[in-house]
């Protein structure tokens, strides 16, 4: 399996966001994690479109931009322009989930559905066929440094079943509470990508902490 580490820039310093994105990039991450937060979905604010805008020239690994926001179609274009690779969001957010995931599709961009702790499998039975991405939440969204919740595994495990009983090739993502002491144990519950904030923006050095982790994943696949 490929593993894939995704640093929050949530977490990072906002007054050096550009010089945090180049370093955890030079440290090695796979994907640069966007959160997305509108203080009406979720009770914070953070970035928009213009801060993907203005770090795109930057990047060049995918942008992974998770929606907590309501309603949630207006502002997808203005992501895909932006220069987001993946628009993930959660259900309760639109009126029209299938139509959603379509709008992400129809501007160049993978889509993804966000669970968060209490939301049910259900709704992946009538789109998984057309996700790129399912997101776990593993704390519930609206901050960030919050504890990883446990009951997640198991979640994990069911919906690793039915990707894999699909066939097709979609990632499966955790965002919550991810850190160096437990992120072969969410690998394990089925887990290949890996968003993780404060472990690696709190950290004195990224570099090792994000090779610290892939030692973790190495471990978990053996």
């Amino acid at each position: 399996m490929v593993y894939r580490i995704a640093p929050s820039i949530l977490s990072a310093d906002f007054a050096r966001l550009g010089e945090e994105v180049r370093a955890v990039l030079s440290a090695g991450a796979d994907l640069i994690h966007f959160d997305v937060m509108d203080n009406h979905y979720v009770p914070n604010l953070s970035i928009g479109p213009l801060v993907c805008e203005a770090l795109k020239p930057h990047v060049k690994v995918p942008i992974d931009v998770h929606l907590m926001v309501k309603p949630v179609d207006r502002i997808v274009p203005d992501f895909a322009r932006a220069g987001a690779s993946i628009i993930s969001f959660h259900p309760e957010a639109s009126d029209h989930v299938d139509r959603t995931i379509a709008l992400i599709r129809e501007h160049g961009c993978r889509a993804g559905l966000v669970l968060n702790p209490a939301t049910p499998l259900a709704c992946l039975d009538f789109t998984l066929e057309n996700l790129d991405l399912v997101l776990v939440m593993s704390v519930n969204p609206g901050f960030g440094g919050q504890k990883f919740i446990a009951g997640t595994l198991d979640k994990l495990r069911a919906v690793r079943e039915r990707i894999d009983r699909s066939g097709r090739d979609v990632w499966l993502e955790i965002d919550g509470g991810v850190k160096t002491e437990n992120i072969a144990q969410i690998a394990r519950a089925g887990a290949d990508t890996f968003v993780a904030g404060s472990a690696i923006f709190g950290a004195a050095d990224y570099a090792a902490t994000i090779e610290n982790m892939r030692q973790e994943l190495a471990r978990s696949a053996a």
